[in-house]
């Protein structure tokens, strides 16, 4: 076998297929190739990942179009009767100002103009007290 040579051949291959990835990953893999140090080159070798594929995520998540299943809404949701608000304190008014002072039981306290809708503050004050 003398003048021929012989050789190591190495051969390196990716697996392919497709392959799912989650909107956290894919935000993970965007922040490790466009965040502060990234390096485009290194995500697609880290997670193995083309090139394509990594400006695809990019354009969509740049267009608000990278978001992942919306949390589904109960069918039924649990209500729960109470008694009525303990009475409040009269709202102090402060000097001067026009303004009106208001502290719930549970240390909230709040702030309004004297000429705020009686009604919207009841239903803000309401709010607040449960």
């Amino acid at each position: 076998m003398s003048g021929r040579k012989t050789g190591r051949i190495e051969v390196i291959a990716r697996v392919s297929g497709r392959r799912d990835w989650t909107v956290e990953q894919k935000l993970m893999i965007l922040r490790d190739a466009f965040g502060p140090g990234g390096s485009v080159r290194a995500a697609i070798e880290r997670h193995d990942v083309t090139s394509g594929l990594l400006y695809t995520w990019r354009r969509k998540a740049m267009s608000g179009q990278l978001t992942g299943p919306k949390p589904s809404m109960p069918a039924f949701a649990e209500v729960r009767v109470t008694e009525p608000p303990v009475s409040l304190s009269p709202p102090a008014v402060v000097e001067g100002t026009g303004k009106i002072m208001i502290e719930l039981p549970t240390g909230v306290r709040v702030s309004v103009d004297a000429a705020v809708d009686g009604d919207a503050l009841a239903r803000v004050l309401g709010a607040l007290g449960r």
